[in-house]
């Protein structure tokens, strides 16, 4: 059972590791030609994860945090279209492309204001650069359904896309008001059938808790009509108010948002209403059917993470595509321009649209399997990862361990010589967790500002 007594005095600003380093060490000290020559001499066996970044939308939603143009104008897109055909072109210069694809995603922004030919267009480019998709290969995309129709689903199917997630966030009609997205629950519906008759394997929605005039009662509601499209997957994420990164979350009238004791109720409700309708907890804000990949991955611990959150698919070097996107080596994180025109002139010229990113060191690369093993799948096995980096966990770790002696004080982990394993009501708190194995927590720690909160 799951001990929620716990939970509010753990509620403070925390990273959610989509990286280690997060994105904000991210730097200049990374140069262009020192990202080509880790680009160029990539181990061609391994296998590629693709990112592509759409980023337009018509209108904004004041809770989103994504990195997003707003348009109603197709010159813009057409525009977009053609630099990132030129992008790819650039690439092919610096990376195999021959190696194999087993995961590509489409995020935005939202993909699907493009029309079905605009989708058909860019599909065909990809395609064309990287040849060698694995025949198991996870391709997924972000969809809005107030911005999705038959010609565009069926133009994907015919591609192998296999997995799509909707955003829902919320079916109350004041809340949806309240963040400039109205979206009635016929509409969703709608959406999701679509992608059941086009044979997406997966169909998946996303849910947030915290947004403004959210209450327990009317969260309910929006679950209950939620399950009624069976999703395979629910993504319920606690909404993450940094109206100093995001100009949008302005408009969000702060005495509107839910208390933290009331979002605690939201989250206590959800995980006992998901899990008594057949579904099981997998990580912080995830929940799959038993017969989900992602719920066999965190039994057999090769569940993963990165930007696009946990995956099946490790192993691979990630690479992004477009406006913002972020791409991951072995030892290095990259990040392309967040501005159009900066991201514009660089391709004009002939080059990546790399702005910045961060080249690990070997204490990053230890901390970063730490904390992604502990964000992944919830447990540590320390002899193995002794054996990988030849060092000796209590004495590289002391302090952590020390940091750690509540969470194991309250029965939140279990911590012996031979393994972390976080309980139930543990996991829910890996972000605090994983904190202590952040050399770069010290520097942000006075901040308020930095991250959202864990609870």
């Amino acid at each position: 059972m799951l001990d929620f007594s716990k939970f509010l005095k753990y509620s403070k600003p925390g990273p959610r590791y989509t990286s280690y380093p997060t994105a904000l060490e991210f730097n200049d000290d990374y140069k262009y030609d020192e990202y080509i020559q880790k680009l160029e001499s990539q181990d061609s066996s391994r296998p590629l994860s693709l990112y592509f970044h759409l980023p337009f939308c018509r209108n904004a939603c004041y809770f989103c945090g994504c990195n997003v143009v707003f348009t109603s104008k197709e010159d813009k897109m057409v525009r977009y279209m053609e630099y990132l055909k030129r992008e790819l072109a650039i690439l092919t210069k610096h990376l195999n492309v021959k190696r194999e694809v087993l995961q590509m995603h489409f995020g935005g922004g939202t993909p699907t204001f493009f029309t079905a030919l605009q989708l058909k267009e860019i599909i065909d480019e990809i395609k064309s650069t990287f040849p060698n998709f694995r025949e198991d290969a996870e391709i997924s995309c972000e969809i809005d359904p107030r911005h999705i129709n038959e010609a565009q689903m069926k133009v994907m199917n015919e591609a192998g896309f296999n997995r799509v997630s909707f955003g829902i966030q919320d079916f109350n009609e004041k809340v949806q008001i309240a963040v400039h997205r109205v979206q009635p629950y016929e509409i969703t519906k709608a959406a999701m059938d679509l992608a059941r008759k086009y044979n997406m394997h997966s169909v998946n929605v996303d849910l947030i808790y915290g947004l403004p005039y959210q209450t327990l009662e009317t969260f309910k509601e929006t679950l209950r009509l939620a399950l009624t499209l069976s999703p395979d997957r629910f993504a319920v994420f606690n909404y993450a108010h940094v109206p100093w990164m995001k100009k949008t979350m302005r408009k969000i009238d702060e005495t509107t948002l839910p208390r933290p004791d009331e979002k605690l109720k939201i989250m206590q409700y959800t995980i006992d209403f998901l899990t008594s309708n057949g579904y099981k907890m997998v990580g912080m804000d995830h929940f799959a059917k038993p017969e989900d990949e992602l719920f066999k991955a965190i039994e057999k611990g090769e569940l993963h993470r990165n930007f696009q959150g946990y995956t099946t698919k490790g192993g691979a070097d990630l690479i992004g595509v477009g406006l913002t996107s972020i791409g991951e080596g072995v030892d290095s994180y990259n990040q392309n321009f967040k501005d159009m025109k900066e991201y514009e002139a660089a391709i004009e010229g002939g080059k990546l649209p790399f702005e910045r990113g961060v080249v690990l060191n070997e204490d990053d690369q230890i901390r970063q399997y730490v904390i992604m093993e502990l964000m992944s799948n919830f447990k540590l096995d320390i002899k193995r990862f002794e054996e990988l980096y030849n060092v000796n966990f209590k004495e590289y770790f002391a302090d952590a361990i020390e940091a750690l002696s509540p969470f194991v004080e309250e029965d939140l982990l279990v911590l012996n010589e031979q393994n972390i394993e976080c309980s139930q009501t543990g996991t829910l708190l890996i972000r605090n967790i994983c904190m202590p194995f952040d050399a770069y927590m010290k520097k942000h720690v006075a901040s308020k500002k930095s991250f959202s909160k864990t609870v």
